[in-house]
């Protein structure tokens, strides 16, 4: 590949990067959010069942 069309390739899909990118750092924290909540569930869920789910491990009840 050429140092001109890596440019071009660079600048025609530069827009489209720049905005993945953008909402894959942006979608992050809502995912972290996410996983924390469910985290937060599965104990009350356990507690109320009375059985202790280890959270390293999402298939292994103990």
């Amino acid at each position: 590949m050429e140092v001109n069309q890596l440019i071009n390739l660079i600048v025609n899909n530069g827009f489209a990067i720049a905005v993945a990118a953008y909402l894959l750092i942006r979608l992050e924290k809502q995912i972290i959010n996410l996983s924390n909540s469910i985290n937060k569930l599965n104990t009350i869920i356990s507690t109320k069942l009375g059985i202790v789910i280890n959270n390293d491990d999402p298939d292994k009840v103990a």
